[in-house]
């Protein structure tokens, strides 16, 4: 019986590179260099993708970089000192002065109620009022004096004469009688030691020549909320304008 012819083995890499290297030598010269950049971009191709393959990142560990992270500042305990609020240093927590509103009048740039910090003197008032005119008399007035909150300070022209203060109710000069107060320049202290004046007819009498300007005559207190006739015959002998 006659054999069968056995099949021949599978071509190998190395026969199948030499088979493709004789055609490109057969084939024409434009084919074989065609060829020869397909072969060059396709390997070309694969090795691109294998040193891709094998990049890792720093660490050893492929995949996306870490992220980066800064460092926090130190708050400590709180998360910061609130607006308004006394901040703490090395000597101990500090606190805001406190305001103090006070009426400027009379000889100043500015005439009205000005905001000082407390323990301020007259002088702080006069140039917080944008200071004295030219007509202002200062020695009439004690700049070094403190002031209070609430307070009227008046600066006289040159030609005026500020009341002297009247002496306080109750003790020793309690009989003695009172000063005479000028209507144009008095305190509300100055006002209320007038006969039959009370806080709230000094208050009212403030307030009128705040709104109207300067009394032109005592008669003009009858024009005051509270004073009428009587008592404007009692304040008379002792008011001025």
């Amino acid at each position: 019986m006659a054999e069968l012819p056995r099949p021949l083995p599978p071509p190998t890499w190395h026969d199948r590179w030499a088979q493709g290297v004789q055609r490109l030598r057969d084939a024409p010269r434009g084919v074989a260099v065609t060829l020869a950049i397909v072969v060059v971009a396709v390997v070309g191709v694969a090795v691109g993708l294998a040193l891709a393959g094998s990049l890792r990142f720093p660490g050893g560990t492929s995949g996306p970089p870490p992220e980066l992270t800064m460092p926090r500042a130190d708050v400590g305990d709180g998360a910061g000192t609130p607006d308004g609020a006394a901040e703490s240093t090395a000597d101990g927590p500090t606190t805001t002065a406190p305001v103090l509103y006070v009426h400027a009048a009379g000889a100043v740039a500015r005439p009205g109620v000005v905001q000082v910090t407390a323990n301020s003197r007259v002088a702080d008032v006069v140039a917080a009022a944008g200071g004295a005119t030219s007509e202002a008399d200062l020695d009439q007035v004690n700049l070094a004096a403190p002031v209070a909150d609430g307070e009227r300070i008046y600066v006289p022209k040159r030609g005026e004469t500020i009341a002297p203060a009247a002496p306080a109710r109750g003790g020793a000069g309690a009989s003695a009688a009172p000063a005479i107060v000028n209507l144009n320049q008095a305190t509300l202290a100055q006002l209320e030691s007038l006969p039959g004046v009370g806080p709230a007819t000094a208050q009212a009498i403030l307030d009128y020549r705040t709104q109207r300007g300067r009394f032109r005559s005592v008669d003009d207190l009858l024009n005051v909320r509270g004073i009428g006739p009587a008592k404007l015959e009692q304040i008379r002998p002792h008011a001025r304008v």
